[in-house]
């Protein structure tokens, strides 16, 4: 990890416990129209309408989300009322951050320009950064390039804002699929933050292959190691 000089970030799942956060607002939702559903399944029905959505023609990550209960509530053949297909952008600013997010911002902070690259609206994440309590150098979302990862529209767009080489930038994240792909194709060094998930061969994300530069259980984990 020598000649790192800047890290950037996926946010949810990396900091925010968005599984968690997605469960609580889903769950008891099904549940008061009398539709019984195991946490995994309806993460992995989340994962699979989320990916399809992404790929389509933009549309904002609102959108993107109502479509996705939408979706998920049918595969359960129930149909909510139409308010309440909201619940997961609703639910979104009071999903919470891992146990060892916040410290480990903070100390990183002290020693790196730290970057935001997220997969949702400028108006969402500013609810996110609330919780998270922290100035970022740079937030880059969905919204403002029309792009979801793993499109590499984040990464062109990091690399231009920090206007350092590709090497000296490591990209820290949850999802091989949405971040460790698109991150190694353009030259980033990256960490890959394997986070508890009850859907455990992947997390919250479709299935990829990539080889990330550093693997570690968590963020405090990482903030020592770049630190010490």
């Amino acid at each position: 990890m020598t000649g790192i000089t800047h890290l950037t970030f996926d946010c949810y799942g990396t900091l925010i416990d968005w599984e968690s956060g997605i469960l609580a607002a889903v769950q008891p939702l099904l549940t008061r129209h009398g539709v019984s559903a195991a946490a995994e399944a309806i993460l992995q029905r989340f994962v699979r309408h989320e990916a399809r959505l992404e790929m389509q023609s933009w549309r904002p990550y609102r959108e993107v989300l109502r479509a996705v209960m939408v979706a998920l509530s049918a595969d359960f053949h129930h149909s909510l009322p139409d308010r309440e297909n909201d619940v997961l952008a609703e639910s979104l600013p009071t999903w919470p951050p891992f146990p060892d997010t916040l410290p480990a911002l903070q100390k990183l902070s002290k020693h790196f320009p730290l970057t935001i690259l997220s997969n949702t609206d400028d108006s969402l994440f500013a609810q996110t950064q609330k919780r998270l309590n922290i100035e970022f150098a740079h937030v880059i979302t969905a919204q403002q390039l029309k792009s979801y990862k793993p499109g590499q529209a984040h990464f062109h767009e990091a690399l231009r804002r920090l206007g350092v080489p590709p090497s000296q930038i490591l990209h820290v994240a949850q999802s091989l699929y949405h971040d460790h792909v698109p991150a190694k194709r353009l030259g980033l060094r990256s960490a890959w933050v394997t986070r508890p998930s009850r859907l455990p061969a992947t997390g919250l994300a479709p299935e990829a292959r990539v080889t990330a530069d550093v693997i570690v259980p968590n963020l405090a984990t990482l903030a020592t190691h770049l630190t010490s």
